[in-house]
């Protein structure tokens, strides 16, 4: 499973891609408010340091908008990969991007029926929000599940499963069992991962045992 960071703050970038843990970068216009920073230098600087796929979203609603700002996204670096809603003129503009050889990200995924359009538009990725189901009562990792269970009996689509709103590490390795391409990920889930009281409790042992040797390695 490829992990990409959900985030535009540089900072945590750079801090995780340092670890080798990073394949891409997902951005959203809410991530790019929150910094507080301009759009098109904070992609530019996110694709200096990822060198995977760095998904920046159009603001547009309408194709011919769509089309404009992606053309100006995808100049910004090579690595860039447009992103786009799952409505029709999103799916037009997918199909354009895709007929160019631009990647494209295909966002606000919510039901296999779209996820379904977006292989067919051409679309590198579909992102299916877990996260946002399951706050209203549905189950987010069976939408993931079903994606997955229909991309498998259609060798054509090329489309990979980037799973997106994830609020916790059980949504990660249930999507990893599952057989999702992609989790993008916030960088206080991402590091979560790695955290486990036996390992603490383990480590914390072979150092007092260490300690009382008096050695050193040197």
């Amino acid at each position: 499973m490829k992990f990409f960071i959900d985030s535009a703050e540089i900072a945590e970038i750079k801090e995780l891609s340092g670890y080798g843990l990073l394949d891409g970068v997902t951005t959203n216009p809410s991530l790019i408010a929150k910094s507080g920073r301009k759009f098109k230098e904070v992609i530019a600087e996110i694709c200096a340091i990822v060198k995977g796929p760095v998904s920046a979203e159009v603001a547009a609603t309408d194709y011919e908008g769509m089309v404009r700002e992606g053309e100006i996204l995808s100049k910004i670096a090579k690595n860039v990969c447009i992103k786009l809603p799952l409505t029709m003129d999103g799916l037009k503009a997918c199909k354009y991007f895709s007929d160019k050889g631009i990647q494209t990200n295909v966002t606000l995924c919510f039901s296999a029926a779209q996820a379904i359009l977006a292989a067919k538009a051409g679309a590198t990725f579909v992102s299916p929000f877990i996260g946002r189901l399951d706050d209203i009562g549905q189950d987010g990792l069976s939408l993931i599940e079903e994606i997955c269970d229909i991309y498998s009996n259609y060798p054509e689509f090329k489309t990979e499963v980037l799973v997106a709103s994830i609020r916790n590490p059980v949504h990660i390795t249930q999507a990893a069992r599952i057989g999702a391409d992609v989790a993008t990920i916030p960088a206080k889930v991402l590091k979560q991962l790695v955290s486990h009281p036996l390992t603490d409790k383990g480590l914390e042992t072979f150092v007092k045992d260490w300690a009382s040797t008096g050695q050193k390695i040197d």
